[in-house]
């Protein structure tokens, strides 16, 4: 009889087995949270890791250096804004490079933006992105390179003329719809051009990421009258069912050759997008088959625009976090919040209260696929209307440790050495080219807490309880957590 309940027993979980293998590749994948690094133990609880992010716009000069032109105040405005993150303990900024169409940076393929000195395509007498990139980095906070890979330029409507585009550019490379000037996403030369941007922007620079944000076809309901694509179709579109599959697969191409020509150049460079917050109005509207680009390993990082309030009747925050965590498939799931909406009075009452940004966060970190927040955007954080920095202050009162991405190219690193208490100290022997994150317990029972990240070898300490030290790459990639020591 023992032995037949055996034999009934192996034979329904070889059936469930079989039923796992069966399932289609379409099937959302859930895994759990990311697990403790190795060697932590199951008795030790980690806080989870977290990227505490911003957005700094640079279209129309909004975040920075939002009208002012001169470089030593853009670089004081800039640094006083690091500064501030640095204090509410931010680990990283999407900083956007290319917004119109133009530059950030000396560009062999577009202009000088002209938010940097007024004038399009002007020199502004210094190199804007190595001064951003080395002060974010002295401050210990990542920086993302944020592209706009399609827009041009805007305007009100015919009555207004759209500016010369670079000398580069083909005219014929481009759509002139009535509001708004793109790059054409049925054009395999627009796909290359797009391509050789990227790869310049990260053979020059240390950026730590190449960003896009949502903008791909335009909405018909913000570009006014569009100009057909049928032409397009018609010369392009063989094999395609209907010309939205070819629009689709026109920016699955760019996100496919922009992926590969990353991880061909610099592969720790980190690529992420940033959708609208409803899945299907990116799919149907923009073109963007944003759940396919995580499932085929496209993206790295995934930052849905969640700026709808809990409970909002046609795009709640809490339905749409759902629905990207259960999409996201291998790439790290980070929440974007509308910091911009909160005291604004023609914004629903809900962002009439920082409450609401806590109630957001409660949910993104009880998800267990998000691993943090990011906020639209520099400038609103900096205002502080109804008390929101403050209320981040409370919520990031503790570092955090920015979450491996899924691309590894260094060897996890070592354990500390000669972990030690001594003198109201906490030291120890590090390898170079890591960080240390110091962990704090007041019980090993309970879980700890994140005391700091740093390029130090030692670290003061006051509090009775249990300390832990590990190390971390320039991937992020977290090593063996070492056993704890008691002071």
């Amino acid at each position: 009889m023992n032995n037949f309940k055996s034999f009934v027993l192996m034979a329904i979980c070889a059936v469930m087995v079989l039923n796992a293998c069966k399932k289609g590749s379409n099937d959302p994948i859930v895994p759990g949270p990311e697990p403790n690094p190795p060697g932590s133990g199951t008795a030790l609880s980690l806080p989870k890791k977290e990227m505490r992010a911003v957005w700094i716009s640079t279209a129309w000069g909004l975040d920075w250096p939002a009208g002012i032109y001169g470089e030593m105040q853009q670089k004081q405005a800039y640094m006083s804004m690091l500064d501030k993150f640095k204090e509410l303990r931010i680990n990283a900024i999407f900083f956007q490079v290319k917004a119109m169409g133009d530059a950030f940076y000396n560009s062999a393929y577009e202009p000088w933006a002209s938010s940097i000195t007024g004038v399009r395509g002007k020199d502004p007498g210094y190199d804007i992105l190595a001064f951003l990139i080395e002060e974010a980095h002295k401050r210990g906070v990542e920086f993302h390179a944020w592209m706009n890979p399609y827009r041009i330029a805007t305007r009100a409507g015919v009555s207004s003329t759209y500016p010369p585009l670079h000398a580069s550019v083909p005219s014929d490379w481009v759509v002139s719809h009535e509001k708004i000037q793109i790059y054409n996403p049925a054009l395999p030369e627009v796909r290359s051009r797009l391509v050789n941007i990227v790869k310049d922007l990260i053979s020059k620079y240390d950026v730590d990421g190449v960003h896009f944000d949502d903008y791909f076809y335009p909405d018909p309901a913000s570009a006014g009258q569009m100009t057909s694509d049928q032409p397009d179709y018609l010369k392009y579109g063989q094999g395609y069912t209907s010309i939205e599959a070819f629009r689709r697969a026109n920016v699955d191409k760019a996100i496919q050759d922009v992926h590969d020509a990353i991880v061909s150049t610099r592969p720790s460079v980190v690529f992420s997008v940033s959708p609208a917050a409803n899945k299907d109005y990116n799919y149907n509207t923009l073109y963007a088959d944003v759940a396919k680009w995580c499932q085929e390993g496209w993206l790295d990082l995934l930052i849905p625009q969640l700026y709808q309030e809990i409970g909002n009747k046609s795009n709640d925050f809490q339905t749409n976090l759902s629905i990207w965590s259960q999409y996201n498939f291998s790439a790290a799931l980070v929440i974007g919040h509308a910091i911009y909406k909160f005291g604004d009075a023609t914004q629903a009452p809900a962002f009439q209260s920082a409450a609401e940004l806590e109630k957001q966060f409660d949910l993104t970190k009880k998800n267990k696929k998000a691993v943090g927040s990011a906020l639209y955007s520099a400038k609103y954080i900096m205002g502080n209307k109804v008390g929101i920095t403050d209320k981040l202050a409370g919520l990031y009162k503790a570092p955090a440790v920015m979450p491996f991405m899924g691309r590894s190219t260094l060897p996890a690193p070592p354990s500390v050495t000669n972990l030690k208490v001594a003198g109201g100290k906490l030291s120890w022997g590090k390898s170079e080219g890591t960080r240390a994150v110091v962990y704090y317990f007041t019980d090993l029972k309970v879980e700890g807490s994140v005391l700091a990240v740093t390029d130090a070898s030692e670290f003061p300490i006051s509090q009775k309880g249990y300390y832990c030290v590990s190390l971390i790459n320039e991937d992020n990639k977290e090593g063996e957590v070492s056993k704890p020591v008691k002071f």
